[in-house]
């Protein structure tokens, strides 16, 4: 058996261009979808992320603003920035860039953005919106893994699902959309006991640690499928994700690559949120009998 490779970059280009043309749809009624991306700082990784951001969102047909704020920015000023952008007609998605600077509080910032803007999915509000299954903004990346899922036709409901990784960012919720989805979910950690009999269960693996390497063929059940959200770079510069992608190979059905798994997947689904969040402001609703994940 050789896993079947799931293509990331392929599916974000159609996430992509499903985007595009509910961004067009929305622009000729009057309505242009826009971003307003906050940034505090001089963080080099952040400042990469945000222009990769800005230039997703002008080949979406989405507006963008990128607000670059000095690293000693007051927290009320911040804040009362964020209030400003709240009451703006013409912006439909708020990303504050994280991580802050010290001594920002994150929480007190990300609590400051209308949930309804909050198109990270890190407010309360769409937190436990998510935990009693109801519809909400929910982060992007792991939204993103339950689309791969979704196009590759794996069936969630009853199966075995294992998250290593207990992140706000990625493993909580990702715990919760498979639960959502019918899944049995384990959650497993740094200090979880015999780490690799709760892994070897999985009929899903999804890998959130951000450990080079540290699941292994030895941990896996012959047949599961393997999403790898890690990223990490390794002495020689190359990338690499928290499984051992060429051993797990001949053992998962299917298995995504790092890189070209779920990062493109990542932005490609924050521009899907914004123009959700833009459709729910210009009163559109889905066609009779349609579905999406995002």
């Amino acid at each position: 058996m050789t896993a079947r490779i799931i293509d990331g970059k392929r599916l974000a280009a159609t996430v992509r261009a499903e985007t595009a043309l509910r961004a067009a749809r929305l622009a000729a009624a009057g309505t242009v979808p826009g971003l307003a991306v906050v940034i505090v700082g001089e963080d080099p990784a952040s400042r990469v992320y945000v222009r990769n951001k800005a230039k997703a969102c002008e080949d979406a047909g989405i507006r963008s603003w990128v607000h670059a704020m000095p690293a000693d920015t007051p927290a009320d000023r911040l804040i009362g920035f964020v209030h400003e952008l709240n009451t703006d007609p013409s912006v439909h998605g708020i990303l504050v860039q994280l991580p802050l600077p010290k001594p920002l509080d994150s929480r007190r910032v990300i609590e400051a953005i209308d949930p309804a803007k909050d198109v990270d999915g890190f407010h309360y509000q769409n937190v436990g919106a998510l935990v009693v299954g109801e519809p909400a903004f929910v982060p992007c990346t792991p939204l993103g893994v339950m689309r791969m899922l979704e196009e590759e036709g794996v069936a969630i409901d009853g199966a075995h699902a294992v998250v290593v990784g207990r992140s706000t960012i990625v493993g909580k919720p990702m715990a919760m959309l498979l639960l959502n989805a019918g899944a049995t979910v384990t959650v497993c950690h740094s200090r979880t006991k015999d780490l690799a009999a709760q892994v070897r269960q999985a009929d899903i693996l999804v890998a959130a640690v951000g450990r080079a390497r540290m699941i292994g063929a030895d941990m896996v059940k012959p047949g599961a499928v393997v999403i790898d959200v890690g990223i990490n770079r390794l002495p020689d510069g190359k990338l690499c994700g928290d499984v051992d992608y060429e051993a797990l190979l001949p053992v998962a059905s299917a298995i995504t690559p790092v890189p070209g798994g779920v990062g493109p997947m990542t932005i490609a689904l924050l521009l899907a949120n914004t123009v959700k969040s833009a459709e729910r402001a210009a009163g559109f609703a889905l066609a009779a009998g349609e579905t999406r994940i995002a």
